[in-house]
C-alpha cells in the first residue's frame, strides 16, 4: 500500500494564523493599490492643471507633452542612443565602485594598524565634494566616457568602502573569540563567520550604490559629455525645452527603479525582515 500523502489544509493552521496571514495579504494588496493610486493621481492631477493653464506648461511641462517627447526622440532614433550611454556608463561604475570598495574594506580591516592609518583619509575624501575635483579628472582621463565613468566611481567608492567596513567590524567580539578558541585562523574567521554576517548590509550598500551612481553618471555628463541622459538635460536646459528635460527625467526615473528592483530581490534572499 502506498503511504497517504500528508495534505496541508487551512485545518493545520489555527484560525488567528490564517487570520493573520490574511492580514498580510490585505496589507499587501492595499500597499501596492495606494501606491498606483497615488502615482495615476498625481500624473492625472499634473496633466488637469496644465491643460486649462492653473500651471504654465512652460516651466514644468505636461504627462501628454513629456509622453509626446519620449516618442519623438524613439522614433528619430536617438532615444535608444542617449539611453544606452547612460545606462552603460552607470552600470560600469556601479561596478567598479562596489567590487574596489568591498575589497578595500577588506584590507582594512584585515590589518589593524593599516585601517587607523587610512581610515581618517577616507573620512575626508568622502566629505570633499566630488564635484570640485571634476577638471581634475578631465586632466587625468580625458573628457567623454571614462570621465563620467571615474566621477561614478568616486561617489561610489568611499561609501562602499565605509559602509562595508563597519559592517565587517560590527561582528561580536564574542563570535570571533570563539572561533579563535578553535584554532581558526583569520581567513577562515573571515569566510565563516564576517562575510556571512555582512551580507545583508552589503546588499543594503548596494541599494544605496543605484542611486549614487544613477548621480554620479548625470554629474560626469553634466561636465563632459556629447552624449546621454544628462546630456539631454543640460541641452534641453540651454534652450528652455522643458519638454527634452522632463522626458530624460523620466526615463532615468525608470532606469533607476528597474535597477533598484534587482537589487532588492537580492535583499528578499539575505534579508528575512523582507520576504513578509
Amino acid at each position: 500500500m502506498k503511504p497517504k500523502k500528508n495534505k496541508i489544509t487551512e485545518k493545520t493552521f489555527s484560525k488567528s494564523h490564517i487570520a493573520y496571514v490574511k492580514r498580510l495579504r490585505r496589507d499587501k494588496f492595499l500597499i501596492i493599490f495606494f501606491r498606483i493610486f497615488l502615482l495615476v493621481a498625481f500624473i492625472g492631477l499634473w496633466e488637469l492643471l496644465t491643460a486649462t493653464n492653473v500651471i504654465d506648461p512652460f516651466f514644468i511641462s505636461s504627462p501628454s507633452r513629456i509622453m509626446s517627447q519620449i516618442v519623438a526622440l524613439a522614433k528619430d532614433g536617438t532615444l535608444l542612443n542617449h539611453t544606452w550611454v547612460t545606462l552603460y556608463e552607470t552600470l560600469i561604475g556601479f561596478a567598479i565602485a562596489t567590487v574596489l570598495g568591498y575589497i578595500i574594506a577588506v584590507l582594512l580591516w584585515w590589518n589593524e594598524k593599516v585601517r587607523k592609518v587610512f581610515e581618517p583619509y577616507i573620512v575626508v575624501l568622502n566629505s570633499l565634494p566630488k564635484i570640485a575635483l571634476g577638471p581634475i579628472i578631465i586632466l587625468w582621463v580625458g573628457a567623454g566616457t571614462n570621465a563620467i565613468i571615474m566621477m561614478c566611481v568616486l561617489i561610489c567608492i568611499v561609501i562602499t568602502t565605509m559602509s562595508m567596513l563597519s559592517a565587517f567590524l560590527s561582528v561580536e567580539e564574542g563570535k570571533i573569540l570563539l572561533l579563535k578558541s578553535m584554532n581558526a585562523n583569520k581567513f577562515q574567521i573571515f569566510f565563516k563567520l564576517v562575510l556571512p554576517s555582512a551580507m545583508p548590509e552589503f546588499v543594503s550598500v548596494l541599494k544605496i550604490n543605484v542611486g549614487m551612481s544613477w548621480v554620479g553618471s548625470i554629474m560626469g555628463e553634466y561636465l563632459t559629455s556629447k552624449a546621454g541622459l544628462g546630456y539631454l538635460i543640460v541641452y534641453g536646459g540651454q534652450i528652455f525645452k522643458i519638454d527634452l528635460v522632463m522626458a530624460a527625467t523620466v526615463i532615468l526615473c525608470i532606469l533607476a527603479f528597474a535597477m533598484y528592483y534587482f537589487v532588492s530581490l537580492l535583499e528578499k534572499k539575505y534579508n528575512p525582515k523582507t520576504k513578509a
